[in-house]
């Protein structure tokens, strides 16, 4: 096996055809066919599944995947670090952030690394923190923000901000306000929209309930912050949600928020890298800019918001 044939199985595994792979490889596909058989012929497995609507990876083709794209992934960490020698940073680097904040951040982000690293290439990924953390240990990402990120011995945290959380409704159902806080132990009282185990938030929530004695009241599970907002606006439930979801909401003003407290709740958003994998020049700088950088865009943006509105 050499590194030729492995890029050419994940291009084709990825892109499921041979055609695609062929024409981003800029390989005539007849020799792009004939590394990837070549390949199977040396492993002794069938590593893909041919038909004629393109083709889908095996078992085995799966598990090769997953490595083949760890292991180009440090040929070009390897590269890079030889490149740095000669200057500013050069290189790709792939940094994921959560949907509650990607909008705030992704653009003035690309801003502040283009100015930093104008030899290099920045791709930025959104997902779910639990997703972040699979992809960061894979090696699918170089660097993350994260929320209330679980311990793991493969990963380092470095805390970016501590956040309160709030319960938010739709405003004008003729409720009897409350004040602008709400108890822990009120929160079992109100039907939720919240993501499904073993999302960070969920499980922080029902840790402090059942510490009281109390379950979740769920209404619906939804693994998308914006759909969970959008969702107690038209008035499906409630939901309990950092002030950076607020921010990006589409209609904010259609929403009241009470702080939680009795105890306080907070959020930990978490800069996260790889404890295992060499890291290189490139991502260890735009960690360090991350690092500096997010703290001050979210308390812009917060600043720019007004902040949510309370009752």
């Amino acid at each position: 096996m050499d590194l030729r044939q492995l890029e050419y199985f994940v291009h084709v595994a990825e892109l499921g055809s041979f055609t695609k792979a062929a024409a981003i490889l800029d390989v005539a596909q007849p020799a792009l066919s004939r590394q990837v058989r070549r390949l199977e012929i040396e492993l002794r497995q069938t590593l893909l599944y041919r038909n004629g609507r393109g083709v889908t990876p095996t078992e085995a083709g799966k598990r090769l995947l997953a490595h083949g794209r760890g292991i180009l992934l440090q040929f070009d960490r390897a590269r890079q670090e030889v490149e740095d020698a000669r200057g500013s940073p050069v290189g790709r680097v792939v940094v994921g952030v959560p949907h509650s904040i990607g909008r705030l951040l992704t653009a003035p982000f690309v801003g502040e690394f283009r100015r930093a690293f104008p030899r290099a290439t920045l791709s930025i990924t959104e997902g779910l923190t639990v997703h972040l953390h699979e992809w960061l240990l894979s090696g699918r990402i170089d660097v993350a923000v994260l929320h209330d990120p679980m311990p793991s011995p493969g990963l380092e945290f470095l805390p970016l901000s501590e956040d309160p959380l709030f319960l938010i409704e739709r405003r004008g159902k003729g409720r009897v306000a409350q004040g602008a806080t709400i108890a822990v132990k009120e929160l079992s009282e109100v039907p939720l929209i919240i993501p499904s185990r073993p999302h960070p938030l969920r499980m922080l929530v029902e840790t402090r309930l059942a510490s009281l004695g109390r379950k979740i009241s769920i209404a619906l599970e939804i693994d998308a912050v914006g759909a969970i907002v959008d969702l107690v606006t038209q008035g499906y439930g409630h939901a309990i949600v950092t002030q950076n979801a607020l921010l990006i909401a589409a209609d904010a003003a259609k929403l009241t928020a009470r702080r939680i407290v009795s105890p306080r709740i907070t959020s930990t958003l978490a800069l996260a890298t790889s404890a295992e994998r060499p890291d290189t020049v490139l991502g260890r700088e735009t960690a360090a800019l991350i690092a500096s950088f997010v703290p001050q865009a979210l308390a812009q943006a917060a600043r720019r918001a007004g902040g949510p509105r309370q009752r």
